[in-house]
């Protein structure tokens, strides 16, 4: 097994961690491209009804797993946690392809999505586990960098194999379990603070580390609630509701936006995509920026910001270059503000509480996930997308920094001290 300083040394864990936020960006888009198959043909039984049930249980799934799969990384160790949860979402996922019916291929989304749903907290959390100090903020939005790449490049698949759905979700499994025999032997235990030893046995030393003398305590939702944590985790969880609003609301529905704005609909499949690549760009600049100015100050910037430019996408650009550089800057701002959001609570939490820390904003997130794509609809069943659509998530932006003004700079408790702005 790797060791502590040999970890150090070495580039494994980083690919490892951003391999398993690819498999998150596959999960992302891979619905979206066999769903106007399923419902073309049939297969399946797939009606609009069908594949919007799939769609929102995928979602539970993830969010599920967040909540109450990720904590565990807290109490067993990061890398037990992502090996286990690699290997449930890889096996479920090749089993989506074998479904004989609706009801079978939306429970066996939502069993992928469990564990799906606890590795991106983890993976996080392991990151920072490493990140030398100071450099939370680069160590979080690279690692998240995985997560486009993944559905850009499902996307890509998709062109290539669809109509042939099966295909698509056999060739995400089996990528999955292609990672797990490197994640065994390539991915070093748990750092000590960051893994509790068993209750009535001595912690066994890594080489090179010093192992503390009383195991560390359990943990759980519960430590949320004692003081000073349950302000910091409400501000953070409605942050985090807000920024995947954006990402998912924005994703599924910005090409309709655009159509009803009276834009072709080339256009705005163009947009989707300078969308994802500004967000790409927000992600290297937000972590050098939030590492070297504070978490805090930058993702209220970005929150910020992210409202403007929505709010500016309201009004009709006849510019082609200056819609194409509104929409890019927007990508920028919307996708990484929920990064921070994750980098920030890498900072606010103990090592001990990371994981359970990062599955709660992650969890609550996804509720948010669900609910954008679910408002937008509404709106633009109602023919009133456009500028409504807008509208809701320039609010939605505005939301998140004043929830966010109410995190502490510092969070203090015992003798547990963690600056958050440095």
């Amino acid at each position: 097994m790797p060791t502590m300083s040999s970890a150090r040394r070495s580039q494994w864990p980083v690919w490892l961690c951003w391999l398993a936020m690819v498999l998150d960006g596959f999960d992302l888009v891979v619905l979206g491209t066999v769903i106007p198959t399923l419902i073309k043909t049939g297969e399946l039984g797939f009606d609009a009804v069908g594949a919007t049930f799939a769609a929102t249980i995928s979602l539970v799934g993830v969010g599920l797993g967040a909540l109450f799969i990720a904590p565990l990384s807290d109490k067993f160790g990061r890398r037990k946690l992502l090996i286990a949860c690699v290997a449930g979402f890889s096996i479920f996922t090749i089993a989506v392809a074998f479904a004989p019916n609706v009801a079978v291929f939306s429970a066996m989304r939502l069993l992928a999505g469990l564990g799906l749903g606890a590795c991106l907290p983890a993976a996080l959390a392991y990151m920072n586990d490493y990140a030398p100090s100071g450099t939370a903020g680069k160590s979080t939005t690279r690692t998240m960098t995985g997560y486009h790449v993944g559905a850009v490049a499902t996307a890509l698949l998709a062109i290539i194999i669809v109509p042939n759905w099966r295909l698509m979700f056999i060739i995400g499994g089996l990528a999955g379990l292609a990672l797990l025999p490197f994640l065994w032997a390539k991915l070093p235990e748990s750092l000590p603070e960051a893994a509790p030893a068993r209750e009535g046995r001595a912690p066994k030393p890594a080489t090179g580390v010093a192992r503390p003398a009383n195991p560390a305590p359990k943990t759980g939702f519960r430590d949320l609630l004692q003081k000073p944590y349950p302000v910091v985790a409400l501000g953070i969880g409605v942050a985090s509701f807000m920024g995947l609003l954006l990402v998912y609301g924005l994703n599924t529905w910005l090409p309709q936006l655009m159509a009803a704005a009276g834009y072709p609909v080339s256009t705005g499949l163009t947009l989707l995509l300078v969308l994802n690549l500004g967000a790409v760009a927000g992600l290297f600049l937000a972590g050098v920026l939030a590492d070297k100015h504070g978490t805090k100050k930058i993702v209220l910037l970005w929150f910020g910001l992210s409202a403007v430019f929505l709010a500016i996408l309201s009004v009709k650009i006849q510019n082609e270059f200056l819609l194409n550089a509104a929409v890019f800057v927007t990508g920028i701002f919307v996708f990484s503000s929920q990064v921070l959001v994750y980098a920030w609570v890498t900072q606010l939490f103990p090592p001990r509480l990371r994981g359970t820390a990062l599955g709660f904003a992650a969890g609550v997130g996804r509720l948010g996930a669900i609910v954008g794509p679910a408002v937008t609809g509404t709106l633009v069943a109602a023919n009133i997308a456009y500028p409504a659509g807008f509208y809701v998530f320039a609010a939605a932006g505005v939301l998140a920094v004043v929830a966010l003004l109410l995190v502490p700079h510092e969070v203090r408790k015992t003798e547990e001290t963690v600056s958050a702005d440095r």
